[in-house]
């Protein structure tokens, strides 16, 4: 591989990857695995271990960053994330029982209109209102969502952060800032466990590649969750829906050129 070509797409792909992290708890994969497989002609699967393994410390600082500003709900997080990891399992067994339908481009379509949700109905539920659910309604909540999420992952192999995102907002009525925060918690542990199996399964990645996406999404991801914490309401809720809005169209036009 040409070490030029493979710099300028490892920095656009952890700076779009990043962003989406740090913004919107966004899976790496979503954008790293497309620039990856289109630019490098990357093995599809490698390329999602890649992918993956960037999610890691990408979210973990995202999380540490949101949780600093106490824009995270450690609590709720774990027990959606072991809701999550379980039933994503018992989705992709399931999906492996039916004929293969065409749902590659679910998390992409979604990722967009998500982010035009947020620049024409942003989320501004305060963190009061957030605070007022009843405990055990709110654990009941997070169990009940993983599983939903942890299902449709699962079955359809894409799609994990925006579906956090939109369930922790709209379903669970969690504060934007709380709900990036937790997503990307969650994010670091699932991301972890994919990457890992990935490797294991397919052997490991392009050392080159693999270390400059990792540090290219850390960057991006880290420059993006301390913007979010700072800014207003309306202007997170804004930046988020142009970040997702330009991501979900990239990752289409990439996913053309494969």
């Amino acid at each position: 591989m040409n070490i030029v070509n493979v710099l300028i797409v490892t920095f656009f792909a952890g700076m779009g990857a990043g962003l989406g992290t740090g913004f919107a708890g966004m899976s790496a994969a979503a954008v790293i695995s497309p620039m990856l497989i289109a630019f490098l002609n990357m093995d599809p699967y490698m390329a999602v271990g890649i992918a993956l393994s960037s999610d890691v410390l990408a979210s973990a600082i995202s999380a540490y960053t949101y949780g600093k500003n106490k824009n995270l709900d450690i609590k709720n997080g774990l027990l959606m994330m072991v809701s999550v990891l379980l039933f994503t399992v018992v989705g992709s067994y399931v999906a492996s029982l039916l004929p293969s339908t065409t749902m590659g481009n679910f998390s992409v379509f979604m990722t967009f209109l998500l982010g035009i949700k947020f620049i024409v109905k942003p989320v501004m539920t305060t963190k009061e209102t957030m605070n007022n659910v009843d405990s055990k309604k709110r654990a009941k909540q997070s169990i009940l969502c993983g599983m939903m999420i942890g299902f449709i992952c699962g079955f359809i192999g894409a799609g994990g952060g925006m579906m956090m995102l939109l369930i922790l907002t709209t379903v669970m009525g969690y504060e934007l800032k709380t709900a990036v925060g937790t997503s990307v918690f969650i994010m670091t542990f699932t991301a972890l466990t994919g990457a890992v199996s990935h490797f294991m399964i397919g052997g490991m990645p392009d050392i080159t590649v693999w270390i400059l996406c990792i540090i290219f999404t850390l960057i991006w991801a880290r420059i993006a969750a301390l913007f979010a914490n700072k800014a207003t309401p309306e202007t997170l809720n804004r930046a988020t829906g142009v970040v997702l809005v330009v991501l979900g169209m990239s990752i289409f036009i990439f996913s053309l050129l494969k």
